[in-house]
């Protein structure tokens, strides 16, 4: 590589390469526009090639940026790998150990995976710091993107927000409607949609890709959208709501799947066929996965294999 070519370089194209400005990557790293002006200048007159075409809308990547853009991510991204993993010390068996992993999961997919992933991972790669981050979909591949993360299990989303990134599947979850054990709906002879109008409803934020499902399934029934109920997003706290009072429950079955089968929880008989969505695991283009990411995936897609035989 052209020896002219340097680390803050190559930094800059990724934040103009990012947030499509030159204003926002001055932002995002804390310097002055002009200065990233000049460094991406600087970048162009060394490759010979024209990177970006500025404007009022910002700053719009060339094919040849397009093409390049991997391959700088990837330098920089195995640059910050390789001090972590030294940061990390030596194994006794003249190995490295050590480095961090930045992973981003939906909170209700969290529960039923991160566990036992974690537990295939430490059995092999000791010292790694594992900085785990749960939010909405959209807000976790906005980290991705930003490589604020190394990896997010989240759901596959409009292409507009996938853009830059793949996604792996790993299985469908389905939408379900569940209640404490002891609720008054369970001893119903017979059930409908607008019985459980009558209760207080929890319900994933809005713009959410389960809110939609949710959504969808009470206006198939006729009900309409409710008036009042509870933005839940977290499983612990939707939990204890359901247990304590008799609220009812739209959340994905694979976040209450232990409660469901040791009897906790009970999933009200409707038919939720169509409110499946696909969760998997998303990486960013830009950058080449470190082993400590490789090994975490490969622990990820065995919990998710033993769920879908199971």
């Amino acid at each position: 590589m052209d020896g002219r070519i340097k680390l803050r370089h190559l930094q800059c194209f990724l934040a103009v390469m990012q947030h499509r400005s030159l204003q926002k990557a001055a932002d995002a790293m804390s310097i002055t526009q002009p200065a990233v002006s000049k460094t991406i200048a600087e970048m162009e007159e060394i490759m010979g090639t024209r990177l970006f075409e500025r404007g009022r809308n910002g700053a719009r990547p060339t094919g040849k940026a397009e093409l390049f853009w991997r391959y700088a991510g990837a330098t920089v991204s195995t640059l910050r790998q390789g001090m972590d993993v030294l940061s990390g010390g030596d194994r006794a068996d003249g190995g490295v150990s050590g480095g961090t992993i930045r992973l981003g999961v939906l909170p209700t997919v969290a529960p039923s995976l991160i566990p036992l992933a974690l537990q295939l991972f430490q059995q092999h790669w000791k010292n790694v710091v594992v900085r785990i981050t749960s939010g909405l979909n959209v807000q976790l591949m906005q980290q991705l993107k930003a490589q604020e993360l190394d990896l997010v299990i989240g759901r596959l989303s409009e292409p507009d927000s996938m853009m830059g990134l793949t996604f792996e599947h790993l299985f469908a979850d389905q939408l379900s409607v569940v209640v404490r054990a002891d609720h008054p709906l369970l001893a119903l002879p017979t059930l409908s949609v607008e019985h459980i109008m009558a209760y207080s409803l929890l319900l994933p934020p809005l713009s959410t890709v389960i809110r939609n499902a949710a959504d969808s399934f009470l206006n198939a029934h006729g009900v309409g959208n409710p008036t009042s109920y509870i933005e839940v997003l977290s499983v612990s706290l939707g939990r204890e709501l359901v247990l304590c009072n008799d609220a009812v429950w739209f959340v994905p079955t694979s976040a209450v799947r232990l409660d469901l089968e040791n009897g906790i929880l009970c999933s009200l008989p409707f038919s939720m066929a169509g409110s499946e969505q696909m969760v998997g695991l998303a990486l960013s283009n830009a950058v080449l996965p470190s082993p400590v990411t490789e090994a975490m995936i490969h622990a990820i897609r065995e919990v998710a294999a033993r769920q879908r035989t199971g």
